[in-house]
């Protein structure tokens, strides 16, 4: 009877998921926290106790094509960054470096070729947990897939191994700049403080990563009609190449380009606050560097260029389309009503399940305020004092945040990381999400288990 029911279009779904969230704004009433200016900080912060409820603004089911558009607006810093880097990978992929890297990579886990999976993770678990690395793992999944599918795996494993590295990394957050140290200078404890722990966490979720990517990569080695991917249509510049690419001077001269900019990618985000503007103007450069070291003229460079961000246009477009929820959202002025309701329930669940309880109320308030650094300047100057009047440790309400925000990162179609590395890999959201939701499962539960031994250790 469902045989012949298909998963909707990922732009049917956002635009169902913007209906849903306009239809609950004739439901749920507007309310504002006071915010202030922290005056050491900079930072607009809210006001505990202060939450009340002002005038509704509902938005009518009309306004949906209009909110589609701010949302597509709002995006715009993402959306150019994306398509000039499908433009810029589109011009290397083409000069076949990838394919020639691959290709020898290939040879060194062919006996192994499982263990190429805790590699990567366990190395972008580390970009992930030391510069709060997300968004821009996408400029590293075409690799990934490449070097996957010369194993004999597929994309879907080879931009897993790589982007849910760095997710876990950021979740873990052992030095994450982004979301632990925001929160925790917020609840004024010593920046980085109680990181013991955290590498354990780390740790474990290393663990349970790369046992369940390793675990669905065997399924679809031995029947690929297990992959999720099976029967879409395999993007051509994934394809590998038949015969073996040589890897002469201008490839060498290629590859070095490429670990200097990411070398230099690194830098910047560390040391000098790059973000989109800056990641882009790079990753253009170092499109036009290598398509000019493998002999390509200007013009071609451009048509190439032009092609690369024409195959990306509906994927970047869609996250355009997710950001419609938040726009919806933030008129109505509901945002603040959710995240008050929700901080609210923590208070009323018996002791023994507050910490666990403070852990899923922050995933869920995550489907809200999807920026870490945002939902940080939100709610742990609620969860701050939450914590202090049923004694559980500051550092415990900050892994709360930490674990809420992180995890559900990889499943929410508002999350921009999630998107970006999916418009790059080419995997559709729902299909997407028959991988994912097991994983998150377990990374839901392990974080519960997290939480009773943060409070066992008086973390």
């Amino acid at each position: 009877m469902f045989k012949n029911i298909k998963a909707p279009h990922t732009f049917v779904l956002l635009v169902g998921l913007i209906i849903l969230a306009v239809i609950a704004t004739h439901f749920v009433p507007a309310g504002s926290f006071e915010r202030f200016k922290d005056a050491e900080t900079g930072r607009t912060l809210v006001k505990a106790g202060s939450f009340a409820f002002i005038k509704s603004n509902p938005i009518s089911l009309w306004e949906v094509p209009a909110i589609i558009y701010k949302g597509i607006v709002k995006s715009a810093p993402i959306v150019t960054f994306i398509l000039i880097i499908g433009g810029a990978f589109e011009i290397i992929i083409d000069t076949k470096v990838f394919s020639a890297l691959a290709q020898r990579l290939s040879k060194v886990f062919t006996k192994r070729r499982f263990m190429v999976i805790p590699a990567f993770v366990t190395l972008f678990s580390i970009f992930g947990t030391t510069m709060g690395m997300s968004t821009e793992v996408m400029i590293f999944v075409p690799i990934g897939i490449v070097l996957a599918e010369s194993l004999g795996l597929d994309r879907v494993t080879g931009t897993a191994m790589i982007a849910m590295g760095a997710a876990i990394g950021f979740t873990a957050g052992v030095l994450n700049p982004f979301s632990v140290g925001v929160a925790q200078s917020i609840a004024q404890l010593p920046l980085f403080s109680g990181s013991g722990y955290r590498i354990f966490i780390l740790i474990v979720l290393i663990i349970i990563t790369s046992l369940y990517i390793m675990w669905y990569a065997k399924r679809v080695m031995d029947d690929p009609r297990k992959s999720i991917v099976y029967g879409e249509e395999n993007p051509p510049e994934f394809e590998l190449e038949k015969e073996e690419v040589p890897m002469d001077t201008r490839m060498i001269l290629s590859l070095l380009a490429i670990v200097l900019g990411m070398g230099v990618l690194i830098y910047g985000l560390v040391k000098w606050d790059w973000y989109y503007e800056e990641m882009s103007g790079l990753f253009l450069t170092l499109g036009v560097v290598v398509g000019l070291i493998a002999g390509y003229d200007v013009n071609k460079i451009a048509k190439i260029f032009g092609r690369g961000c024409a195959n990306i246009c509906v994927g970047a477009l869609i996250i355009g389309f997710a950001r419609g929820i938040e726009v919806v959202l933030s008129d109505a002025k509901i945002i603040d009503t959710i995240v008050y309701t929700l901080s609210n329930a923590v208070d009323g669940m018996p002791s023994y399940l507050q910490a666990v309880g403070m852990f899923l109320i922050q995933s869920l308030i995550n489907c809200v305020i999807v920026s870490g650094s945002g939902q940080a300047v939100v709610t742990m100057p609620l969860m701050t004092p939450l914590a202090d009047i049923i004694g559980m440790t500051r550092q415990t309400a900050v892994l709360a945040f930490q674990l809420g925000d992180g995890f559900s990162n990889s499943v929410l179609p508002t999350s921009s990381s999630l998107m970006g590395f999916l418009v790059v890999s080419r995997i559709p959201y729902t299909n997407w999400l028959k991988f994912m939701m097991p994983l998150f499962i377990l990374w839901t539960l392990a974080g519960c288990v997290f939480m009773v031994g943060a409070i066992l250790i008086g973390y």
